[in-house]
């Protein structure tokens, strides 16, 4: 039988042969398809405000919109591990807050662990909800809910203060209890010293290939959001222009009477 995928597993894979692979969702259908495929993790990211919402920053995203979305992917779910993300505000304004949202993910979404950002600033916070029992992957490097704080996309971590700063983070993080850490937008070399520094897996998006495991979201991959494509994105389809074209095939087919033709009539 397949493997059911927990915090533990991820965390037994800390300088394994066997990465680490994760990849965002946002609805039951493409849960179902990508945990049949093999997938470790299914990250609900806060991404939904971007490519499901068409937001330009994830700020807007709320914690409704995030159980909304972290309950369909559970329906479509049997092996991953379901992670959800904390969105912009949900945890930020005290510990108790944190806690009362995550909780909610635990109880009313079916999520196994959250996801949070920053270091030493979020470390109470880690630390109360792993003694609650609730696993939490972090988030350093390029944190997209700090995107007013640091006014871009720009690699994180590329001057020797900076570098530092995040392994402090990373220390902290680690002492707090996470299972894992997310390392997004640093330079490789930065992320393989935090990787070997730690004992907690790592897992990259845009940090090279010395991290424990890899995230991307999953529009990105099947080149479906097309607003923006990073560096880091290698596009394993081109799913969006493939729909276009069978968009133009279907309004072809019923402007010329093809469809629907006898084989779909009753």
């Amino acid at each position: 039988m397949p493997e059911n995928i927990t915090a533990k597993t991820i965390r037994s894979r800390k300088g394994s042969d066997r990465k680490i692979t994760a990849l965002t969702a946002y609805d039951a259908t493409f849960a179902r398809l990508i945990d049949s495929a093999g997938i470790d993790i299914i990250l609900v990211g806060d991404s939904a405000g971007m490519v499901v919402a068409g937001h330009s920053t994830t700020l807007p995203v709320t914690m409704g919109d995030m159980l909304y979305h972290v309950k369909a992917v559970r329906r479509g779910l049997n092996n991953a591990m379901l992670v959800a993300d904390m969105p912009f505000g949900s945890y930020q304004v005290s510990v108790d807050q944190g806690m009362e949202n995550a909780f909610k993910f635990m109880k009313e979404g079916g999520a196994k662990a959250v996801k949070l950002e920053g270091g030493q600033r979020t470390a109470e916070l880690v630390k109360r909800l792993t003694e609650s029992g609730v696993p939490v992957m972090g988030h350093l490097g390029l944190t997209p809910q700090s995107i007013n704080e640091f006014g871009g996309y720009q690699t994180r971590a590329t001057s020797k203060d900076t570098e530092e700063n995040l392994l402090r983070d990373a220390e902290s993080l680690e002492e707090a209890g996470v299972f894992a850490l997310v390392l997004e937008k640093i330079p490789a070399e930065v992320a393989q010293k935090v990787t070997e520094h730690l004992s907690v897996p790592t897992i990259g998006i845009g940090a090279g290939r010395h991290c424990d495991g890899q995230v991307l979201v999953l529009y990105d991959m099947l080149g479906m959001y097309e607003q923006v494509r990073p560096r880091f994105v290698r596009r394993y389809a081109e799913l969006g222009s493939e729909i276009r074209s069978a968009v133009s095939d279907y309004i072809r087919d019923i402007q010329s009477g093809s469809f629907p033709g006898e084989e779909e009539s009753y």
